[in-house]
């Protein structure tokens, strides 16, 4: 890992940018964070649009993670910001919006070929930032996961030990296999639906939340579209999380 950037914001969080290799992050701290008083983490998911475009939504989620005790960090996903990008990717996006203004249904082909190469890459690069990120003195464990893509959150928090409890937005499509592996996934869930979302499967999420195998598992839905996750849902995450990190 090596830092690339840092600054104080002004409520003492201390934010700064990385790279593992090719691939950009951030780290946010609370002022409260020392080898002393090493603090948990959470790992920020977010769809594939760039971290300079989602910046704003992250900064705001890692803030309110600071206020709770926690550290937050982020990586750029495969294919997306100024990482390469996919031919393969961008063929099946376009597959994907040609059958939407058809009105017809999306079909699994579709998105198996838009989704699961990047759970595939991004799942172990997820992995890779925890190996260098947990080492660090100011930060101590345990590891939650909060946000999307659900198809990533589900595989990380089936393969990875280290994960101890999930946040997970549904927004995005999910592939069929998704629903076998989400039967391995054990761990606490807290899962966002929002009932209106234009871009999402409703019955797809309702399906994957029943085939997940943990024993302690709630799903927040609520009226609205993509981005109208109401504040009173992100205060029960940031709760669940209270209970299950700390």
């Amino acid at each position: 890992m090596h830092f690339t950037s840092e600054q104080r914001l002004d409520d003492g969080v201390l934010e700064r940018g990385f790279t593992l290799g090719e691939i950009p992050g951030i780290l946010w701290t609370p002022a409260s964070a020392s080898a002393s008083a090493p603090v948990p983490l959470i790992l920020l998911g977010h769809p594939p649009l760039g971290l300079h475009k989602m910046y704003s939504r992250l900064v705001a989620r890692a803030r309110q993670a600071a206020a709770d005790g926690f550290a937050a960090a982020t990586i750029e996903l495969p294919g997306s910001g100024e990482r390469p990008r996919w031919a393969a990717a961008e063929e099946a996006r376009a597959d994907l919006r040609r059958a939407m203004e058809a009105g017809g249904p999306v079909g699994e082909e579709i998105v198996d070929r838009l989704v699961l190469p990047l759970v595939d890459q991004a799942v172990p690069e997820w992995q890779t930032a925890l190996d260098a990120l947990l080492p660090l003195p100011e930060i101590g464990g345990p590891v939650g996961y909060s946000g999307g893509v659900i198809s990533i959150g589900t595989r990380l928090a089936a393969v990875e030990p280290r994960v101890s409890a999930a946040v997970l937005f549904a927004g995005s499509l999910v592939p069929r296999v998704m629903f076998e592996e989400a039967r391995q996934v054990t761990v606490p869930l807290h899962v966002l639906l929002q009932w209106d979302d234009e871009g999402n499967d409703r019955q797809a999420a309702l399906d994957l939340f029943d085939a997940f195998g943990s024993k302690e598992k709630t799903l927040h839905a609520n009226m609205g579209g993509h981005t109208g996750v109401p504040q009173f849902a992100g205060d029960a995450a940031a709760r669940f999380f209270t209970r299950h990190l700390k």
